[in-house]
């Protein structure tokens, strides 16, 4: 498989299972075409690992409360870009009474910044993404291609049961009606994802569920080795 289709190698990093146990589930692969894996279903047997080029964007997505900030902290905090943090900060730092609707413009133009400063830097970014904002991944797909890199995307599927449990486990939650529009856009990009149909610009998808997600520690973007003299 050529660098420009290389999704992830499932199972590298400290700690790896034997490569066969990484091994995808299922890879769809025509000529080519976009990578799709799916490790979905296989829990504690997944991965240790993913493993991208060392200049790759990576767009992790699913439903608010899915695993996303948890996964990017637990296994990517050095190159993490999650908009939570923004906020966060913002919070802390603004009088506790006001309402965070009205300055919510200025935490978001704060966070997209902040993303394109960490982008325009050229090392490997991964990007906390709601899944409603297609825009944002065809600019993410724009400024890969600019620094001759790739987008990559890992999709948490998450029921929206689930995902409701995990806003509650954390004291925070979102609207129906806004969970509602999440839900609908995350269904169609995994629907999209599974068929093998990515977002524009998008090289390569990574699906995964709770357990497995759970199971990765390291999302890791090694230096290529020189070759064998």
């Amino acid at each position: 498989m050529t660098s420009q289709r290389y999704a992830t190698t499932a199972g590298a990093g400290s700690g790896a299972m034997p490569q066969q146990s990484g091994a995808p589930a299922r890879e769809l692969v025509d000529g080519d075409a976009p990578v799709v894996r799916d490790l979905r279903g296989r829990g504690p047997l997944g991965p240790r690992s993913l493993d991208f080029a060392p200049r790759d964007v990576v767009v992790v997505s699913g439903l608010p409360g899915s695993g996303k900030s948890t996964l990017i902290r637990r296994a990517a905090r050095d190159h993490a870009i999650d908009s939570q943090d923004t906020r966060d900060r913002w919070e802390a730092a603004v009088p506790g009474l006001l309402p965070y609707a009205l300055y919510r413009p200025l935490v978001r133009a704060a966070h997209y910044a902040g993303l394109l400063r960490t982008l325009r830097a050229g090392g490997p970014v991964v990007v906390h993404d709601c899944g409603t904002q297609a825009w944002v991944r065809r600019w993410l797909a724009r400024e890969a291609r600019r620094r001759g890199s790739a987008l990559r995307l890992v999709l948490l599927d998450v029921t929206p049961q689930l995902a409701r449990q995990g806003q509650r486990e954390r004291g925070r939650g979102v609207s129906g009606y806004a969970f509602a529009r999440h839900r609908r856009a995350v269904g169609r990009l995994l629907r999209d994802t599974e068929s093998g149909l990515l977002p524009p610009g998008c090289s390569s998808a990574v699906l995964l569920d709770r357990e497995t997600a759970a199971a990765i520690g390291l999302i890791s973007f090694p230096e290529p080795r020189p070759p064998q003299v």
